[in-house]
């Protein structure tokens, strides 16, 4: 996903001003180190499941005060340094947007990702 093409796809659209004051996004990316122990990670392998990760999205997108959700996850093996997963959130207030990404990317990684980490030793 191309972040800043998503945004600017949304803009077009003349709901957008009315309903757009702030928009985050996240992007997840495969660290190069593991979180328990910091030993160094060779590769990840994931496996999203897309049917859940859009049923979260479209779910997210009907919260209060959210105009539009994007998601993109990505899967197989995975290197340090890819990308993993990106999420934008654009809605009308701060307090809206800045919930909904939380909750969304905590449901997303423990409901529709799942990853084993492959270290070097």
């Amino acid at each position: 996903m191309d972040i800043t093409k998503q945004i600017n796809e949304w803009k077009q659209d003349p709901e957008f001003v009315r309903n757009v004051g702030m928009i985050l996004s996240h992007n997840g990316i495969v660290r190069g180190t593991t979180r328990e122990g910091g030993l160094p990670v060779a590769e990840v392998r994931v496996t999203p499941d897309h049917a859940r990760i859009e049923e979260l999205r479209q779910e997210y997108e009907r919260a209060p005060g959210i105009y539009k959700v994007a998601i993109e996850a990505f899967g197989g093996e995975l290197k340090p340094g890819d990308d993993l997963l990106y999420i934008i959130v654009a809605g009308d207030i701060r307090e809206n947007v800045k919930a909904t990404l939380a909750e969304l990317l905590d449901r997303v990684k423990s409901e529709a990702v799942t990853k084993q980490e492959i270290t070097c030793e």
